[in-house]
């Protein structure tokens, strides 16, 4: 299958001859729907927190003294975010009186309250009514290059005191519940390379004037995706896709590739989010309050699962294990499948002795996405999972009733402990389901392709850890998918 130029070609992606080949399997086979059971909802799967149980674990964790990180996927370009103004800036270089859309009127008409207003006015001089100016000032590189550049480098936000990227946001909010006993807030952030020098720029620029303000030193970390999580493309015989110089083809594996940077983590705690998901100053307490007690329920878990393990390490009797088998199942919905007297107490060890994560559920909006199922998992037990659609066979009359019975959306606000009950470290490469993945169709020099995307980061990436789900409240959900966004209340200080 491969000559030995492409052997040369995927040693130096640090790609071996047998994934290459196990992923072009992968094309020829397929990955297999996710097995839903049904929709994890309150009173099965989601745990409703009242004002008493909030309170107590804020508590726990505010006294809790280990290490902690946030975690910040913040690569790829905000291109999506311009999508309609991209479009009617191609329409007026046709046609200057061309007609635009209604989200490209609104974008104009509410122009000046922007964050990156006064910045669009200081890169290039424009009229008030020159469009076709307005939109190059915005979007390409003589201007603000914003077509071009990440989310967490865009101005989101305007205060008095001066407008702030989404990665200051972030910076601000980890201040405020990741700091650690003696006020050191660490933040990793994963970034494209032809971005890097530019996020490092921006934290040169406004690290000590927030550390100042916040009364924290902050602990900055950036990482990219490694080549090696790249993965082959295929033609439409699931032979690899060949470029016009007869090279192989590969493509970005997806955000399961970050699995590797987060696994490089060795914090105590880790918080993840992502980079367009934050509110202005006045709107931050309710954030900063579900995170501390998705935290403090972590801690509390994790306290649990340890004092489990030490059960079964001292050769408990029957009903000492049916008692973790119960905990199992009111804790994360874990239900075990029949097995051996004898391998019973190591399945139950098995299943507490895992990477643990706590994650927030925003009920369902209509946001495009992920949702919490409880899935049947391929040794037969039921465990809680986050399925994307394209996981499920919705051609399935049954799957297709469970998936829109769901009443809750998975919003990328997750709590993660990655430390057993020693104090090691779990490898998170070992707890992936590699067969989550995605594939997808594309097209490149005019010939069709087939992509595949690595097990997503909190999908199948975290397919094997024990899963717990919380209601949130909608506030704490607020990404910037288009440009408009940013108009609405919760990205305006007023």
């Amino acid at each position: 299958m491969f000559n030995l130029y492409d052997l040369e070609q995927l040693s130096q992606a640090g790609i071996s001859a047998e994934q290459a080949e196990q992923q072009l399997q992968n094309f020829r086979t397929g990955f297999p729907y996710l097995s839903i059971v049904a929709p994890a909802v309150p009173d099965r799967g989601i745990r409703q927190l009242d004002a008493k149980t909030q309170a107590g674990l804020v508590q726990l964790f505010d006294s809790w003294s280990g290490s902690r990180v946030k975690f910040v996927p913040a690569s790829g370009a905000a291109t999506r975010m311009f999508k309609a103004l991209i479009e009617t800036k191609t329409a007026l270089a046709k046609n200057p009186h061309a007609a635009i859309g209604n989200d490209s009127a609104e974008f104009f008409a509410s122009l000046n309250k922007f964050a990156f207003y006064d910045e669009l006015k200081k890169a290039v001089s424009f009229k008030p009514d020159d469009r076709s100016a307005i939109l190059n000032a915005l979007l390409d590189e003589a201007g603000l290059n914003y077509s071009n550049l990440p989310k967490g480098l865009l101005l989101f936000h305007k205060y008095a005191a001066g407008a702030r990227t989404a990665f200051e946001e972030h910076l601000v909010e980890a201040a405020l519940y990741a700091k650690d006993a003696d006020n050191v807030a660490r933040l990793h952030f994963t970034v494209s390379p032809e971005h890097r020098s530019k996020f490092a720029g921006l934290l040169k620029k406004v690290q000590q004037p927030y550390e100042e303000q916040f009364g924290v030193t902050f602990e900055i970390t950036f990482s990219e995706q490694q080549k090696s999580t790249d993965t082959i493309a295929a033609d439409e015989h699931n032979r690899p896709f060949r470029n016009a110089d007869n090279s192989l083809l590969f493509r970005p594996g997806g955000h399961g590739a970050l699995l590797e940077n987060l696994n490089a983590l060795t914090e105590d705690m880790v918080f993840v989010k992502n980079i367009d998901n934050v509110v202005t100053d006045p709107l931050k307490a309710e954030t900063v309050h579900w995170k501390k007690v998705l935290a403090g329920l972590l801690l509390q878990l994790r306290e649990q699962i340890y004092h489990h393990i030490a059960r079964i390490e001292n050769n408990p009797d029957a009903l000492q294990l049916k008692e973790i088998a119960l905990f199992l199942e009111n804790a994360f919905c874990i239900t075990l499948p029949e097995v051996p007297e004898k391998e019973y107490a190591p399945l139950l060890y098995a299943k507490l002795n895992r990477p643990l994560r706590v994650c927030g559920m925003v009920k369902n909006a209509g946001e495009p996405g992920g949702g919490p199922f409880i899935a049947k998992d391929a040794d037969g037990s039921l465990s809680l999972q986050i399925a994307e659609s394209v996981q499920l066979d919705l051609n399935d009359p049954a799957i297709k009733k469970l998936f829109h019975a769901a009443t809750h959306f998975n919003p990328v606000d997750l709590v993660c402990s990655f430390r057993d009950y020693k104090g090691g470290k779990f490898n998170l490469l070992h707890y992936r389901d590699a067969a989550t993945g995605f594939i997808s169709t594309k097209s490149k020099d005019g010939k069709t392709l087939k992509a595949q995307e690595l097990p997503g980061l909190w999908n199948g990436a975290m397919s094997n850890w024990n899963t717990v789900f919380v209601e949130v409240p909608l506030a704490t959900f607020n990404p910037v998918k288009t440009v408009l966004d940013l108009l609405r209340k919760e990205h305006r200080e007023n």
